[in-house]
């Protein structure tokens, strides 16, 4: 099979796939090496295809939806359930940021869109020797959720305010998150 012939069965196994697909598998599937895929991904990015890269592999960027960015704060003990909030109505964590007063805005990519994804998130942060990014901003962090209406933004919302999870925000918080929550 060709360079170009595989970029395009690639694209084709992306678009298709409902989770990310790692760089070895796709390697092991066409048969080259992981260090390939990744050149025909860089590829791929370069000739305008919208392909992200997670920490679990690649998948294609979503089309345009509702976004919003809501202002949370709880304990460790309440991630799991603060996530599942969100996602049992249908909403994708795309983020997590806090806005430190010293070292400004810090973000992380989450990509959590299911009970699955929220069980794994859990389980790596347990297993691992780091805290939640909430921790260093006395457990306030910031979520942009992305769902596929505004009513469905509104209504996780309402849930993350009846579960005691919204947080009011201050003067100095950034432009980004106007209209939160």
């Amino acid at each position: 099979m060709k360079g170009e012939e595989r970029r395009q069965e690639i694209l084709k196994r992306l678009s298709q796939a409902e989770t990310p697909v790692s760089a070895a598998v796709l390697a092991a599937a066409y048969g080259v090496s992981r260090q390939i895929i990744v050149q025909d991904i860089a590829l791929l990015r370069a000739q305008g295809a919208a392909i992200v890269s997670l920490s679990r592999g690649y998948r294609m960027e979503e089309p345009a939806a509702c976004r919003r960015v809501y202002k949370v704060v709880h304990t460790d003990e309440d991630v799991e359930r603060e996530l599942n909030a969100i996602v049992d109505l249908g909403g994708i964590v795309e983020d997590v940021f806090v806005s430190h007063r010293i070292y400004g805005t810090i973000r992380a990519p989450m990509g959590i869109r299911s009970r699955m994804d929220v069980k794994r998130f859990v389980e790596g942060i347990a297993a691992g020797k780091s805290s939640l990014l909430k921790n260093v901003t006395s457990n306030y962090h910031y979520h942009t959720v992305r769902a596929d209406s505004q009513e469905l933004l509104d209504l996780i919302g309402h849930r993350l305010e009846e579960e005691g999870f919204l947080a009011p925000l201050q003067d100095y918080e950034p432009v980004e998150c106007s209209g939160c929550g």
